[in-house]
């Protein structure tokens, strides 16, 4: 993205090459960067995003550490539909996590990451077989 003018012109590069593809459906994993409001409206119902907390709470970076300094006792991950807002789109599943006593971000982020790793297939699972649509 930093050979792009713009946030705009990465997103239309990108656009060409997963329409140029015929791709269906897209899944954001780590990607780290904010959707340009064009983009994530042409591929709403057809993008999901994995989060590492129980939106709607704590959306865009440093959940773990959010949910730590709330006194939460639980935490988790978010697979949900991608719409043009951060973090806002309707969720498609949620999969837990206890925070134990001395927990850090560092500790409570791999256990969610395990747990990610279990619910973004079966989420995409759910997508494929019609049983989750926006």
């Amino acid at each position: 993205h930093k050979d792009f003018a713009s946030r705009e012109a990465f997103d239309t590069e990108v656009d060409a090459i997963l329409t140029g593809w015929g791709t269906e459906i897209v899944c954001l994993a780590g990607f780290m960067r904010i959707l340009s409001t064009p983009f994530a409206e042409k591929w709403t119902g057809k993008m999901l995003n994995i989060h590492p907390s129980l939106l709607p709470l704590y959306k865009g970076l440093h959940p773990q550490q959010q949910a730590l300094d709330a006194g939460d006792t639980q935490s988790g991950c978010t697979v949900h539909w991608v719409v043009p807002a951060l973090d806002d789109g309707p969720t498609i599943l949620q999969r837990t996590v206890a925070i134990l006593p001395g927990d850090t971000a560092d500790t409570l982020a791999a256990r969610i990451l395990t747990e990610e790793h279990k619910a973004y297939p079966e989420a995409l699972a759910l997508v494929a077989t019609g049983q989750a649509s926006l």
